[in-house]
């Protein structure tokens, strides 16, 4: 009963709020509307003031041209009237049109440009007229003859005329966008009392529906509980996996240990023996064995003491190597993780260039392929796994022919993501498939430097993630690593305590 309550309450809830919103946006978009439309109809105004100053300015500029061109011809005075009357509002209509245009953004014209134009023209136009009052009209006549004055008139009324044009389409669209937003503004209205309706219908069938809230969450709660035991499982599984892991680790670990401890015991004998052998020389009054004795002396100081030092300083440096690359692999299920969103492509590009120099030499390529765009995890692990991967394809490749690399990443579930690493190198027999990830093992001939630990540190990481790594490979077919993660790590890093 509990739940039912609950339901109900919180269905009402939502669908009065809901009812609330659409209220409000129908209100918003209707102050939006209102005030969308006097922005238009401030456009056509501004527009409307443009066209009239261009047209203006134009109509001044021909008059004074007209009234120029008539006096040329008759020299009558009754002509200069309209060029004098033209002369005179010029300056105020230049400045109408400038303040026009500066106020009409959908232009980008210079007011410099036009208004150098039409002061040329009224120069050409005044030292005509000036010409034919000092009784030089032919003068005059071959300054019109240039026609300089008509190429400077034509340019204002091209220019003028675009202007006009571009205002009568700009006041067009205006007008036409104001109509589209009142019929917009019919649409909203209708449809958000239709809105409205709908809401408070839905509010009388909230009480049907928390019924099936109530067997929803049954169903629900029934999968958790048959999802429980096979999660209990996977878990089980996974301990069973690390327990087994911890063995082979401890057998790896003291087996080859062992080796380095048992050469260092074994040259301290050879020590023990070549410092007998000295001691004898030093000691020995015989003068039958003393020449016997000498040699046994420098034999053991030139051969035997070197040799036994340098097994052991190479077996020290061995058990050092073995020992920092345990702890290696012990510092990466330590280190805290940083989940983070990340990219996988800049990524692969950062491995590939630490490694490209190496992919030139052998003739090589490397080909990304990324259906993924983000996903959380940690960016230090990943650049030290592909970077190990990286660098086993280079030093395993087949010299026979020229090395071809390839990074895949893809979504492999809802909550996994894939990324396949793959090589056409030397291939791995499948009896050492299983083997290569374990610390201190290493497959195939061994003609490259290494102790065995990259594989190792590379599961280290990703199961420190929470993913796995697993291996497709044929001896000169090449090799397949292919790496399963969570596509995001917060969820399994705040699941696991880590």
């Amino acid at each position: 009963m509990q739940v039912r309550k609950g339901s109900l309450v919180r269905s009402t809830s939502l669908s009065l709020s809901a009812g609330a919103a659409l209220l409000l946006c129908i209100v918003a978009s209707m102050i939006y509307l209102v005030y969308k439309t006097q922005d238009y109809v401030d456009g056509a105004a501004r527009a409307r003031l443009l066209r009239s100053a261009s047209a203006d300015l134009l109509l001044a500029v021909q008059d004074a041209e007209t009234g120029q061109r008539g006096y040329l011809l008759t020299r009558e005075e009754n002509f200069l009237k309209p060029y004098i009357a033209s002369i005179g509002v010029l300056g105020g209509r230049e400045a109408a049109f400038e303040k026009a245009l500066a106020s009409a953004d959908y232009i980008q014209l210079q007011p410099s440009l036009i208004k150098d134009v039409v002061d040329k023209k009224i120069a050409e136009l005044q030292r005509t007229v000036a010409l034919t009052q000092m009784g030089r009209g032919a003068e005059a006549l071959a300054i019109v003859r240039d026609e300089n004055g008509l190429r400077l008139m034509n340019s204002i009324r091209s220019t003028l005329k675009s202007v006009i044009e571009t205002s009568d389409r700009r006041i067009a669209d205006r007008f036409s966008n104001n109509f589209d937003l009142v019929a917009l503004l019919r649409i909203v209205t209708i449809i958000g009392t239709m809105l409205v309706i709908a809401i408070m219908f839905g509010v009388v069938l909230i009480i049907r529906r928390y019924v099936q809230e109530i067997a929803t969450a049954r169903a629900e709660l029934e999968g958790m509980n048959a999802g429980l035991e096979e999660r209990v499982r996977e878990r089980t599984e996974d301990l069973i996996q690390a327990n087994q892991e911890i063995q082979r680790f401890a057998y790896i670990v003291t087996h080859d240990l062992r080796a380095p401890l048992v050469n260092i015991m074994g040259f301290t004998s050879e020590l023990d023996s070549a410092l007998t052998t000295i001691n004898a020389f030093f000691k020995e009054d015989s003068v039958v064995n003393r020449d016997e004795i000498k040699r046994n002396a420098l034999l053991a100081v030139d051969e035997d003491l070197p040799e036994a030092i340098s097994f052991i300083r190479s077996s020290t440096r061995k058990m050092d190597s073995l020992i920092n690359a345990i702890l290696k692999i012990s510092r990466d299920g330590r280190r805290p993780l940083k989940p983070e969103a990340i990219e996988i492509e800049p990524i692969v590009k950062t491995s590939s260039d630490a490694i490209q120099h190496q992919v030139q030499d052998a003739d090589g390529q490397i080909s990304v392929k990324v259906n993924i765009l983000k996903f959380v995890s940690d960016k230090f692990s990943i650049e030290q796994i592909l970077g190990n991967l990286f660098d086993n394809a280079v030093k395993y490749k087949d010299p026979s022919r020229p090395l071809k690399l390839s990074v895949h990443a893809f979504q492999a579930s809802r909550f996994t993501i894939g990324i396949d690493v793959t090589d056409n190198g030397r291939g791995i027999s499948p009896e050492d498939h299983e083997r290569i990830f374990e610390l201190f093992r290493r497959s195939g001939t061994q003609d490259s430097p290494g102790e065995g630990i990259g594989l190792a540190h590379v599961r280290s990481l990703i199961r420190n993630m929470g993913g796995d790594i697993s291996v497709k490979s044929e001896l000169g077919k090449g090799t397949v690593f292919m790496i399963r993660l969570p596509s995001d790590l917060s969820q399994y890093v705040g699941s696991h305590g880590k």
